[in-house]
């Protein structure tokens, strides 16, 4: 049953209090990964937010608990919440649990391109740049670049090269990156390189590096 009331704050605080004083690796080490992410299912939205925000920091220390405890399909169910706070924690949760191999698969298993595509036409630029970042990371293996292009992924991210936000504009042009890699990407993405290259004159700097990697990729040549 969810926490209500003074228990809820009561609960908030001893997450929040595990979180400061454990960090990332006490959390690990102290075997409490599995409890959180099962506690996503039962908790009001704000603890939710507070418990997502705790195991992504657990997640770039550890992931493999969290993949067994089957946080991916959890994490995926909170993709469409109606709270913004709760999308973005959890798209971004999914981008950490995305660096190792075994979250890629299972990213792939669990069917979450399709709902990450959606993500990237988000009204928040928060949960569209963590969007394009896991598929950054999850399209790493080829299934991941075939399961994202499948989804539509290369024309829901194109127009976010443009986008207002910079975070949100270099997870796009990495995302792309990695598709191009694939066949069927790259001829895609040749008609879009004029796109990239603006890119390159970018008021980031981190923008303008990946934009000219991009074109490198796109451009290359067997």
């Amino acid at each position: 049953m969810a926490a209500s009331g003074g228990d809820c704050c009561a609960e908030a605080s001893l997450i929040a209090l595990i979180a400061s004083s454990a960090g990332a690796v006490g959390i690990v080490e102290s075997g409490l990964v599995p409890s959180l992410v099962l506690k996503l299912r039962t908790e009001l939205e704000e603890i939710q937010e507070l418990i997502l925000e705790t195991l992504t920091g657990t997640l770039r220390v550890e992931a493999f608990e969290a993949l067994a405890t089957g946080a991916v399909s959890i994490f995926k169910e909170k993709l469409g919440h109606v709270s913004v706070g709760i999308r973005s924690r959890a798209a971004q949760a999914l981008m950490a649990i995305s660096v190792p191999r075994e979250g890629k698969d299972t990213i792939l298993e669990e069917d979450v391109f399709p709902d990450l595509v959606l993500l990237l036409d988000d009204e928040d630029a928060e949960v569209r740049a963590n969007a394009a970042g896991t598929i950054m990371y999850a399209a790493v293996t080829t299934p991941g670049k075939y399961a994202a292009i499948n989804a539509d992924a290369i024309n829901t991210l194109l127009p976010l090269l443009s986008d207002d936000k910079s975070k949100v504009r270099l997870y796009a042009i990495k995302a792309l990156t990695m598709l191009s890699e694939a066949p069927e990407g790259r001829r895609a993405l040749l008609r879009h390189v004029s796109e990239f290259k603006e890119r390159t004159t970018d008021s980031s700097p981190a923008v303008r590096r990946a934009a000219e990697i991009a074109v490198k990729v796109i451009e290359w040549k067997p």
